[in-house]
């Protein structure tokens, strides 16, 4: 994402945060699960189960949508979301980058996506008043 002040906001309600994570089944239901995203060096990383169904739904090409956490009924910390594709990582190197930045210790046996972001949507509250911010990648 090259909109800096958008990406910090992003890494502050994403990185070492649960967020919920939604994919699309193959018969065209949406799929949701909590997960602890990994930003960093450019990256955005998630780790999973290999038994995952949203890591199956991820690699048949399904479009993925991911939302933070928020602090309290008001919103007051702001709402992130994204949206877009992912592609397994079986690189060792980028596994290892990944395991370095996360918050956790991932485990032996879990599979490894790279986010690619379509579109990135920060909502933040002020008093009556919501202030959108919308970054959308560039058309191929």
């Amino acid at each position: 994402m090259s909109a800096p002040e958008l990406a910090q906001f992003a890494r502050e309600r994403l990185h070492g945060h649960v967020a919920y994570f939604a994919t699309v089944r193959k018969n065209s239901l949406p799929r949701l699960h909590p997960l602890t995203p990994i930003i960093g060096d450019g990256h955005l990383y998630v780790f999973m189960e290999p038994t995952s169904p949203k890591g199956k739904d991820l690699e048949r090409g399904s479009a993925y949508a991911m939302h933070s956490s928020v602090a309290d009924n008001l919103g007051s910390n702001g709402e992130f979301q994204l949206t877009g594709y992912a592609n397994r990582v079986n690189d060792t190197a980028a596994r290892k980058q990944a395991a370095s930045l996360a918050t956790y210790k991932p485990e032996a046996r879990h599979i490894l996506f790279e986010l690619g972001i379509v579109e990135a949507l920060s909502t933040v509250y002020h008093d009556d008043d919501s202030v959108y911010t919308r970054w959308k990648a560039p058309a191929p």
